[in-house]
């Protein structure tokens, strides 16, 4: 079925492509499908401005993020009809690349003049190209994102708690740089009672069902020195996976979960974690850099309760990618509309004004103003974060190698079965197995 549903549709995308490619044609009508968050709401605003321009009705179908994935790669699948544009996980790109479910865009580029080289590097090659890193380009960066970390400033400014820690550890309470400190903040606030209520240390990922866990653990597991292969391409995983300091970085953050998690928190992902902050059970939360504006702007944690740092490194400096390139799906009726909307979306002071509204702009416009470390309290960090991103595979099997790692480091920080080095092990041997499956090893 998977092969037949690839030959059709890359039929599909090839009579697509032979199609005249205008500059800013007019559409009655697009659909742009996304999940539904923050950033959504602040893109439903900026694109007023091209409904204003063209006369081009927007809508668009937000989808929440424990369904996004199965709804919209569903439509994929089935040749449907819903989207006109798509912003997509960067996971989704080989497939949709493979499968013929996203227009490649280098031919209206080059036409346009849109350039690659005017975005962040990290960016065009986690949301726009396939094979990765190649100069073929299925999506337009559209939402830079990293796995990231907010923290009670409030909290860690009380005297007697810094003259506590000063005494305990010889330094200053203040962000963690490193996952030992992370560790040791994360125990020093554990178990006491701050403004009446019992608190905990840190809220981090640990759902099992969609991409939680994964994402949470590889914000160890990156800094520790966690690869998928030794060699890039060669899908030659043992010693990389399984090596000595991807299994440190696994117990690290089992060690966090164990010892700081709020009760309960066993399956916990975006939304717990936020709820965990808000309520004040927590000193620290991982969370995507995507919720930071609306964190900054809550009334009970925001403002100058809160404060923002980047992922602690260990070994080396890492953090998870999060974000999305925009694609032209394949299938959409209105093909000049969607490309017109690309064009526009990608102009300079657009991106500046979606970055004002709230989203992250890859544009280098926008990220290399020199006002913008100082546009928001977490854009330094946001411009650390994304120069030191590493992903999840991006391979077409993506969902069924992310499902068996989701397995893997549940089962072993959460259900507390077996080691680490078992974990990832087997976790070596399941991906071993897809991938002979796909006949790539």
């Amino acid at each position: 079925m998977r092969k037949m549903t690839k030959a059709l549709m890359g039929m599909s995308s090839a009579l697509v492509l032979s199609t005249a490619i205008p500059g800013m044609a007019k559409a009655d009508e697009l659909t742009l499908c996304w999940a539904a968050w923050d950033p959504a709401n602040a893109l439903v605003e900026l694109s007023k401005d091209f409904t204003a321009a063209t006369g081009t009705t927007m809508k668009f179908e937000f989808v929440p993020w424990p369904n996004f994935a199965d709804r919209i790669l569903n439509e994929l699948n089935s040749g449907g009809k819903l989207c006109d544009l798509l912003i997509g996980d960067s996971q989704w790109i080989g497939g949709s690349a493979e499968n013929g479910y996203y227009v490649k865009l280098n031919d209206f580029f080059d036409k346009e003049g849109i350039k690659m080289s005017d975005f962040a590097e990290a960016a065009v090659n986690a949301y726009s190209t396939w094979p990765k890193g190649t100069p073929n380009y299925w999506a337009l960066p559209a939402m830079g994102d990293a796995n990231g970390w907010f923290y009670r400033k409030d909290w860690f400014a009380k005297p007697e708690l810094q003259a506590e820690f000063k005494e305990k550890y010889g330094r200053d309470l203040g962000p963690p740089r490193s996952w030992d400190e992370l560790r040791q903040v994360a125990e020093f606030f554990t178990g006491r009672e701050i403004d009446g209520q019992k608190v905990y240390g840190a809220a981090i990922f640990t759902e099992r069902a969609s991409e939680g866990i994964t994402m949470g653990a590889t914000s160890a597991l990156y800094p520790y020195g966690f690869k998928y292969e030794q060699t890039g391409g060669k899908y030659d995983m043992d010693g990389a996976v399984n090596s000595a300091d991807a299994v440190a970085g696994l117990e690290a953050y089992k060690a966090l979960y164990k010892c700081c998690q709020p009760p309960g928190y066993t399956d916990s992902y975006m939304g717990e974690g936020l709820d965990a902050f808000k309520s004040g059970q927590v000193a620290m939360a991982m969370n995507w850099f995507a919720f930071f504006p609306g964190l900054h702007k809550d009334e009970k944690v925001g403002g100058d309760k809160i404060g923002f740092f980047v992922n602690p490194k260990q070994k080396v400096a890492a953090s998870t990618l999060g974000g999305q390139g925009m694609s032209v799906v394949a299938n959409t009726d209105n093909m000049d509309g969607a490309l017109a909307y690309i064009k526009w979306f990608a102009q300079p002071d657009v991106q500046k004004k979606w970055w004002a509204l709230g989203g992250y702009a890859v544009h280098n416009a926008v990220l290399n103003d020199p006002s913008f470390k100082a546009s928001q309290p977490f854009a330094a960090d946001f411009l650390v974060a994304m120069n030191q991103v590493q992903d999840f595979w991006q391979e077409p099997s993506y969902a069924i190698l992310l499902q068996a790692m989701q397995k893997r480091l549940h089962d072993y920080v959460v259900a507390d079965q077996g080691t680490a080095q078992e974990a990832l092990d087997s976790l070596v041997n399941d991906w071993k197995e897809i991938f002979e499956d796909e006949g790539k090893l």
